[in-house]
């Protein structure tokens, strides 16, 4: 197959989650034969069309910042998108299926425009679905949000959702549950394994952006609760002000440690390799990659139970589940630290999500959507 991917930002030349899923799948399908082409920005340095561990880099716009004010930009999705529509409809008798990622919707919107009424087929990657949490989000042109993203879901496209909980909320504005295909996010499980833990260890770490959806400032009130836990904090974001505020008025400053973003993806595996137990408050996630990391560094992973919220789906008896409350998340983290471990081994869960496996049920759908 000669496959496209969609991607405005191209890993490993900037580093998130949905860009390192193509590069995870697209160098492990160019190993398996299969022509992959990654249409993005340029990002790296010299040609707009270069090779790259076997991938084909096609830069259709220039490099640009992808935040405003700590939200993505929507005039970057918007130009990126418009930037796409011609080299990929120019090229795309060139190409077996396409494959858009959605975050952001306007590039995918461009894809579905360059698709239309071609004999190639869009398969659309669906990390999050946001449905009403578009208002919480933007307020009143939350109306905007909304409307884009049904927009999306409206397109002709062959949809994946990294989980069920992604693929349920995204059947509820347009595609029929049954025509949803879930392929989750994975791990480099052997990599994790290997790396060394870092000199400094601490019994309870969190790992993630700080905004208020990861409810960081839940985590800290409980972990005040659990007497003398070193609690480690990895990430940045606009909530970190508050949240070093909390944990001094909490009477846990001496205890909790804000780490920063770290840029070597080493160091933080390094951390979780060392910790005793991995913990979120989150109450959004469409998947949850930290908690794969998490299990395959053998933490305990302790996170809450919530609709909105894939952690459920993706620990599966490899962690405790808390309501996402103080009292309850104290409960599970007292329970983790004495030593309690899940019914089921964490490596052993994690393994499920290697990218191997991962590749397996992606190349099986873009084979189907073929047929």
């Amino acid at each position: 197959m000669d496959i496209a991917f969609v991607t405005n930002v191209v890993y490993p030349f900037v580093t998130g989650g949905a860009e390192k899923r193509v590069y995870e799948i697209g160098t492990r399908l160019t190993d398996r034969g299969h022509t992959v082409t990654v249409y993005g920005r340029h990002f790296w340095d010299g040609s707009a069309e270069t090779t790259h561990d076997g991938l084909r880099l096609r830069a259709v716009a220039d490099e640009r910042v992808l935040y405003t004010d700590d939200r993505r930009s929507i005039g970057e999705a918007i130009e990126f998108g418009l930037r796409l529509l011609g080299p990929l409809r120019r090229n795309l008798d060139a190409h077996d299926v396409v494959v858009a990622s959605v975050f952001p919707y306007f590039p995918v919107l461009a894809a579905g425009a360059a698709t239309w009424r071609r004999d190639v087929p869009l398969v659309t990657t669906w990390h999050e679905c946001w449905r009403e949490y578009w208002w919480e989000y933007l307020g009143y042109l939350g109306i905007a949000g909304i409307g884009v993203e049904r927009a999306t879901a409206a397109v002709p496209q062959h949809p994946v959702a990294v989980s069920s909980v992604t693929a349920d909320r995204l059947a509820g504005i347009g595609p029929a549950r049954d025509s949803i295909d879930v392929v989750p996010n994975g791990v480099d499980v052997e990599r994790i394994r290997a790396i060394e833990p870092a000199d400094t260890s601490f019994d309870v770490l969190f790992v993630g952006r700080l905004v208020e959806a990861k409810r960081v400032d839940l985590l800290l009130e409980a972990a005040a609760t659990v007497e003398d836990a070193a609690v480690g904090i990895v990430g940045d974001g606009p909530e970190r002000d508050r949240l070093e505020s909390l944990a001094g008025s909490l009477g846990i400053a001496d205890r909790v440690s804000f780490l920063g973003f770290l840029e070597e993806y080493d160091d933080v595996l390094a951390h979780l390799r060392a910790a005793e137990v991995f913990a979120t408050a989150s109450v959004r996630e469409g998947f949850g990659i930290t908690l794969v990391e998490a299990m395959a560094a053998d933490c305990t992973v302790v996170a809450v139970d919530h609709p909105n919220s894939a952690a459920t789906e993706v620990v599966d008896g490899a962690g405790f589940l808390a309501e996402p409350t103080v009292e309850s998340l104290s409960t599970e983290l007292e329970r983790a630290l004495s030593g309690v471990r899940p019914p089921v081994a964490p490596t052993s869960r994690a393994a499920t999500f290697d990218w191997d496996n991962v590749t397996d049920r992606a190349e099986t759908v873009y084979r189907r959507v073929l047929d």
